[in-house]
């Protein structure tokens, strides 16, 4: 088993499966956030549950870990890449065998985890670990509400989701490719189903930051 997720192939599987481990997360974040639409309370509610589910407290580290092995994985698969591959190959072939964003996934990859570190300092650590500063302010709500005043980290924001959905137009259906799913019948709902998944990541969390921005 070892030798197999040291190999080339199980390496790219062993990404896959980290990245529908995100995928997911991704999901669950996003309809956590959007209880900020139905007000403080529900907002509130939610992030108490979030706050003290012991599953979710249990997967904090494993998601943790599951963004730090995605990402290592991701870098080492890259390098590994790059040293194999003559160098005149890549610049005469690389725009007729993939696409922009297939071949910039590594690119995206950390400016979306430049920005990861950014937020966990701005939300995890003062929820986990500083409340007296949310309480400063007032509610979960209004902490988090204040963080969208500021125009820089909005702008961040959105950029940074934005290339989180380049980088899952790619990444949605090369992980569910690399995990078995290879039938040719299957390839254009599972693209089609990528695109859709990208568009809703994308668009459901700028629209949160710029109407709560803006309003």
């Amino acid at each position: 088993m070892s030798g197999y997720f040291s190999s080339s192939v199980g390496k790219k599987f062993f990404m896959a499966l980290t990245g529908l481990f995100l995928i997911v997360f991704l999901l669950v974040h996003l309809i956590a956030n959007l209880t900020l639409f139905g007000g403080a309370d529900a907002f509130n509610a939610a992030s108490h549950f979030m706050g003290t589910n012991p599953l979710i407290q249990i997967m904090q580290p494993v998601l943790a870990l599951g963004f730090i092995a995605h990402i290592g994985m991701g870098i080492i698969l890259e390098l590994k890449n790059n040293s194999s591959r003559p160098i005149n190959y890549a610049k005469n072939n690389a725009a007729a065998n993939a696409t922009w964003v297939s071949r910039n996934m590594i690119i995206t990859g950390l400016m979306v985890f430049a920005f990861l570190v950014l937020h966990i300092i701005h939300y995890f650590v003062p929820f986990k670990f500083q409340p007296e500063n949310i309480e400063a302010i007032g509610t979960h709500y209004d902490f988090v509400i204040a963080r969208f005043q500021s125009p820089f980290y909005t702008f961040l924001y959105v950029l940074a989701f934005i290339l989180l959905g380049l980088h899952l137009i790619h990444g949605f259906q090369s992980s569910l490719t690399t995990t078995g799913i290879r039938n040719e019948k299957y390839r254009k709902c599972i693209v089609t189903l990528g695109i859709a998944f990208s568009l809703l990541i994308a668009l459901g969390f700028s629209a949160i930051a710029l109407y709560f921005h803006f309003s």
